[in-house]
């Protein structure tokens, strides 16, 4: 059973073997996590907007994750409504969130998964929202 949604700045210290992130997944195990679509949008501009010496070795990198992933990677439309939701709620609140963060937070909150990021500041104000900092703990 999927339990946890790795945030993209997880996925880079993960991608960068920071912070014993393999480690925290190997013993969770690989198959209660999952990414968004999202994330994976962001580290591939992440790759693309980086240092050209070391584009081809990102790519490699960025596509290892996203085959280690790729049964457990969630789209995004089915948070849509969710999304709306947050969104009015934060805006009458006062608060902005941005908006692959919001889309991401809505997924977790969707699929009733805890979302494992070192940025809880970004998501704390989403309602139901279930956080993890896995660096910062």
């Amino acid at each position: 059973m999927i339990e946890y949604l790795l945030d993209t700045n997880i996925c880079i210290h993960l991608l960068n073997d920071q912070f014993g992130i393999a480690q925290k997944i190997e013993e969770i195990g690989l198959s209660s996590i999952c990414i968004s679509e999202i994330t994976v949008a962001e580290l591939l501009f992440g790759v693309e907007n980086g240092a050209v010496k070391q584009r081809e070795t990102n790519f490699k990198n960025i596509n290892q994750l996203i085959l280690a992933f790729s049964n457990r990677t969630l789209l995004i439309g089915d948070c849509f409504f969710e999304y709306a939701r947050q969104k009015s709620n934060l805006r009458r609140i006062g608060r902005t969130v941005g908006e692959f963060d919001l889309l991401i937070g809505s997924t977790a909150i969707v699929n009733d998964l805890i979302l494992v990021t070192r940025n809880t500041k970004d998501f704390i104000n989403l309602n139901g929202i279930k956080l993890e900092n896995w660096i910062d703990s």
